[in-house]
């Protein structure tokens, strides 16, 4: 099996780009689906979600090729409606077709989606979304049978899901009328799909903020966007700074989509300076605990970056709580820390992190992506070496992890592995 092999202990020093944001990318290229135009979408990180987003597309008959970092789609005459059961249970992102479909065939038909296993994420919000638009919705064996003429309304959701808000937002723009989301998420990556769907012709307003309109039924036409950095992917090359030492330079990302994580980077004691598209950390000889980070949506702090900021507070002076309010499973990682030498007690959805003088590289293995990416930055302040597995969570959401790692200087590779 293939591992990633990380000798820890050493400070990091260097600058790391950031990479295309998944969770703008996905929404994005299933909007490419609505336009009978071309669209060119740049800063398309190689992750296997988005491999599998462009083949769900090739699958409903469009073409889309890669360059480099730069994807192109054309739909100009899709011919399926139904995604395969098998491209469905790769990713639980794939639900965001479900209004991309609807809105573009008038009909949609694919299976539950898969993905890392983070506890229930229903998707009744999407459903009763798009019921509210006009769509008829059969639910049986596991599949969702999808048809209807859609037409724009008023829809208030009861919590501020991202993935709900997307779908809604991609439906809403085929849908004759005007439709309004209140208490929809407010993250960058939904203001991202907002700029990438009206450079397709669309008319979206509002998005970073509680309520969204779009004006429905408006020609649509080819278009070109460039994806916004990944915010998580940046807390991560920050938080292994933090843990293992040293200082850094991260690029390509806007300081503003993660100010609630370096502001907890700040109070433990790093030294942040920002800049338009660059942020510098410098981290101090230990950090300290901190007051409790409590997940929450946007603008709270992210429950993506949870697992990375415990990893880095593993060996913090001090005790740090930590409220994950949003996934009921969301903490497998701490095994895998504990087993490297933490000190982390868990009761329900809080974990107690206890700072230990020092970590100690061990054989680990990612139980998800973000876990994955939180034993990554443990590794690198621990103690000798590590063995990381699980590679298939980390690279559906890191496009070359041992390589932006290795631009901050840590010893990180890739290798094929045999337990002995």
């Amino acid at each position: 099996m293939s591992v990633f092999r990380i000798e820890g202990g050493h400070p990091l020093t260097g600058t790391v780009r950031t990479q295309g944001a998944k969770n703008s990318v996905l929404p994005i290229l299933a909007a490419t689906l609505l336009s009978p135009g071309e669209s060119v979408i740049h800063n398309c990180p190689r992750l296997t979600d988005v491999e599998y987003t462009l083949e769900i597309l090739r699958r409903l008959g469009c073409r889309a090729e890669r360059e480099g970092e730069t994807v192109t789609v054309s739909a100009a005459a899709p011919t399926e409606w139904e995604i395969p059961d098998d491209l469905m249970r790769e990713m639980r992102s794939s639900v965001i077709f479900l209004g991309a479909i609807l809105g573009r065939m008038g009909r949609a038909e694919l299976s539950y989606p898969g993905g890392c296993e983070l506890g229930p994420r229903p998707i009744d919000l999407h459903l009763s979304a798009l019921r509210a638009l006009g769509a008829e919705i059969d639910e049986r064996g596991g599949r969702l049978s999808c048809r209807g003429a859609l037409t724009g309304a008023d829809i208030t959701l009861a919590l501020p899901s991202v993935g709900a808000t997307e779908n809604i937002m991609l439906a809403a723009v085929r849908a004759e009328g005007i439709t309004s989301i209140t208490n929809a998420a407010r993250e960058p990556e939904i203001v991202d799909l907002q700029n990438f769907l009206n450079a397709l012709g669309a008319e979206v307003q509002g998005a970073g903020s509680s309520v969204i309109t779009i004006r429905g039924g408006r020609p649509l036409h080819g278009g070109e966007h460039t994806v916004i950095g990944d915010r998580i992917a940046a807390a991560t090359w920050l938080s292994a700074v933090a843990a293992a030492g040293g200082e850094a330079r991260i690029t390509g990302v806007d300081w503003r989509h993660l100010s609630t994580v370096t502001a907890v980077l700040s109070e433990a004691g790093c030294k942040i300076e920002s800049a338009p598209n660059i942020i510098a950390i410098r981290a101090p000889e230990r950090l300290r605990a901190v007051r409790p980070i409590r997940t929450a949506p946007y603008p709270g702090f992210p429950t993506d970056a949870q697992a990375i900021m415990m990893a880095a507070l593993c060996t913090a002076e001090g005790a740090t709580v930590f409220a994950e309010n949003i996934f009921d499973s969301r903490y497998r990682h701490v095994d895998e820390l504990v087993r490297m030498g933490a000190d982390i007690r868990v009761e329900g959805k809080v974990a107690v992190v206890y700072g230990v003088p020092r970590l100690f590289g061990a054989q680990v293995t990612a139980a998800d992506l973000r876990g994955g990416a939180a034993l990554a930055v443990a590794a690198l302040g621990a103690e000798g070496e590590t063995i990381l597995s699980g590679l298939r969570h980390v690279r559906r959401g890191y496009a070359d992890l041992p390589a932006d790692l290795r631009a901050l200087g840590a010893s990180v590779t890739e290798e094929e592995f045999r337990d002995s």
